[in-house]
């Protein structure tokens, strides 16, 4: 009998199932499949988490929703009553004002910090983790104790400004529309510090210090060294933790709501707390959502701002 004509022994379970495990491993341990295999549950996990209530959100501003009614399909109507809503822009302001120089704090105090804890003195790792403090604190009890420090009659700072020659009882911190306003953005610098400065001092880590040896022997300064070295070999890493901040911040609650709800006279409503009193307080679950979605527009242009800035540099 030749070898073409020799029966094929017939395949057992045991034999099939083998071949099965083998091939489904062949197609797993492809680039394209394992990538897809990892990053699938995260994007199924945002879909769940973030789209629903994103696109639910979307549903819900076209809606005249009060509470405990099955609502009314009216459109752009929200969005055009809070485009004549005087307070709407003024929040819409507040928000911008507060995001805007509050990045611009901690992006200069974060650089700063990072600067000085990259340099070697005694016990700098217990500074660095002391640094992470303000950050690692729940914000609701970090934000009562300085509602203590601002507090008009019990306040530390207060005391300390009298015993200084202040007039008693000493500045309203929190009842004043602009100090209010600036004790907001002390607040928020104090707390966002750490982020800045733990990010950027790990970017610091990674420059060599061959390139400053390198530009001391040819005569730079130390300016020349951080204008020429140092910040262009940074920019990645501060694109990155600005863009974060810019998020966070913009659409930052607790701090607020906790501090002056938005008082005194809207002169501290952010966007984020805003939606939350019109939907939850006044009911208007409509109206509070198309304000909350009103901060996707400029929240965008000021990153896309920023993305293109940095390119260009």
């Amino acid at each position: 009998m030749s070898a073409s004509t020799l029966p094929v022994p017939p395949r057992t379970a045991s034999g099939n199932r083998t071949l099965g495990r083998s091939r489904f491993r062949e197609w797993t341990e492809k680039e394209a499949v394992f990538s897809w295999l990892m990053i699938g549950p995260p994007i199924l996990f945002l879909c769940a988490m973030v789209g629903y209530p994103f696109l639910y959100g979307c549903y819900l501003s076209l809606m005249h929703r009060p509470v405990a009614t099955t609502g009314e399909f009216i459109g752009l109507g929200n969005y055009i009553a809070n485009w004549n809503d005087p307070v709407f822009w003024r929040v819409a302001r507040n928000t911008i004002v507060y995001t805007l120089v509050t990045t611009f704090l901690k992006a200069v105090g974060g650089l700063g910090l990072a600067l000085v804890m990259n340099q070697s003195f005694p016990m700098k790792n217990f500074v660095r983790a002391a640094l992470l403090l303000p950050f690692i604190v729940p914000t609701v009890l970090s934000t009562i104790a300085w509602m203590w420090i601002l507090d008009p009659t019990f306040s530390v700072l207060n005391w300390l400004l009298i015993a200084a020659g202040v007039p008693a009882p000493g500045p309203s911190w929190l009842g004043n529309p602009v100090l209010a306003m600036c004790s907001l953005i002390v607040i928020n610098t104090w707390r966002g510090l750490p982020f800045y400065a733990i990010t950027l001092l790990a970017g610091l880590q990674t420059i060599s210090p061959e390139l400053h040896e390198a530009a001391t022997t040819d005569g730079a300064t130390t300016w020349h060294r951080f204008r020429y070295i140092t910040l262009p070999l940074l920019q990645p890493v501060l694109f990155i933790v600005t863009m974060f901040s810019i998020i966070f911040t913009f659409s930052d609650f607790q701090l607020v709501y906790v501090l002056t709800h938005g008082g005194p006279a809207n002169a501290t409503h952010l966007f984020a707390t805003y939606a939350f009193d019109i939907a939850m307080s006044a009911g208007q679950f409509g109206l509070g959502a198309s304000v909350a979605l009103s901060m996707l527009p400029p929240l965008a242009l000021i990153i896309v701002a920023l993305a293109i800035y940095m390119r260009k540099r």
